[in-house]
C-alpha cells in the first residue's frame, strides 16, 4: 500500500518534476540522467505493466485511491501537492491524475531492430514529439515490428510523445541510429520505401501491389520539408498517398497511420 507524503514544491526531492514544459532543458536532462516522465494514470499503469522501474510519483490528493490500484506493490515515494502548486511546479495544469518519474530502459541497437521479422517504420528527423508518439502508436496498433529513429528525431520518451502514443512507445521495439541517412542501408532484407507527398511518386497501393514479398521499411521525413533528397535516393522506391480536392498532403502522423494500415492489408492479403 502506498504511503503518500505531503510536500512543499520547494522540496529538493521534486527537482525532477520542475519546469516540465521547457522542452530544450528536459530533452537534455532526462536522457542524461536516465529517467523519463509518465503523465496520467493510464500511462503510469502501462509503465508498471511493462516492468519499468518507477522511481517516484507526484500527484494531487484526489487521485490517491486510483493510484494505489495502478501502482500495485510500489513502495517508493508518492509525493502529494495541491493542484495549484502542482501547476506552478510543473509549468502546466496536470489534468491526468499524476506524474511518475520512471527509469529509462536500456537503449536498443539498430541491429536488434533490423533483425526483427516484419515491417518497420523509420522516422527521419521528426521534430514534434506528438507526431513521434502518434506515428509509433499507429505502427504498434497496425502490427509493425519496430521503429528506427534518425539521430535528430525527437525523443519517444519525452512526456508528450508518451502521452500521444498512449504508452505504445513503451512496448514497440525501437532504436536510434547514429548515422543519417546511412542507416537506411542497414535495415535487413527489406524494401526501403520512402513516403512522400510528391505528385510524381507512384500511388502507395500500386507500389505495394507490385513489390516483392520482402517486408518493408517505411521511411518518413521531417514535418514540412519531408524526406531529404539524400535519404530519398537511398530508398528502393517512393510512394505517395493520393489526395483529392485542394489538399496536397496529410500531417506526417496521419500519413503514417494510413501507410501502416496499407502495410497491414498487404500482409493479410
Amino acid at each position: 500500500m502506498i504511503e503518500p507524503q505531503a510536500v512543499d514544491i520547494a522540496d529538493p526531492r521534486l527537482a525532477a518534476y520542475r519546469d516540465l514544459t521547457d522542452v530544450q532543458m528536459r530533452s537534455a536532462i532526462e536522457p542524461r540522467e536516465g529517467f523519463f516522465m509518465a503523465e496520467g494514470l493510464l500511462v503510469i499503469e502501462r509503465c508498471v505493466t511493462a516492468g519499468l522501474p518507477v522511481m517516484s510519483v507526484l500527484t494531487a490528493a484526489k487521485w490517491l485511491d486510483r493510484l494505489s490500484v495502478v501502482l500495485g506493490d510500489f513502495t517508493g515515494p508518492v509525493y502529494v501537492v495541491d493542484e495549484e502548486p502542482l501547476r506552478e511546479l510543473t509549468g502546466f495544469r496536470v489534468h491526468r491524475g499524476a506524474l511518475a518519474c520512471v527509469r529509462r530502459p536500456d537503449a536498443r541497437r539498430l541491429d536488434d531492430i533490423a533483425s526483427l521479422e516484419g515491417d518497420l517504420i523509420v522516422l527521419g528527423d521528426l521534430v514534434d514529439h506528438t507526431n513521434v508518439g502518434l506515428a509509433m502508436r499507429s505502427a504498434a496498433a497496425l502490427g509493425l515490428a519496430g521503429a528506427v529513429l534518425s539521430p535528430a528525431c525527437a525523443d519517444p520518451l519525452y512526456r508528450r510523445a508518451i502521452k500521444a502514443s498512449m504508452g505504445a512507445v513503451l512496448t514497440l521495439p525501437w532504436a536510434r541510429g547514429h548515422a543519417w541517412p546511412d542507416l537506411l542501408a542497414n535495415l535487413g532484407d527489406r524494401t526501403v520505401l520512402a513516403l512522400t507527398p510528391d505528385p510524381s511518386a507512384a500511388d502507395l497501393a500500386d507500389v505495394l501491389a507490385s513489390a516483392d514479398d520482402r517486408p518493408v521499411a517505411l521511411v518518413v521525413g521531417t514535418e514540412g520539408p519531408g524526406l531529404d533528397p539524400e535519404a530519398a535516393r537511398m530508398c528502393d522506391a517512393r510512394a505517395r498517398i493520393p489526395m483529392q480536392g485542394d489538399v496536397d498532403s496529410l500531417n506526417v502522423a496521419a500519413a503514417v497511420a494510413v501507410a501502416c494500415y496499407a502495410l497491414r492489408m498487404r500482409r493479410q492479403g
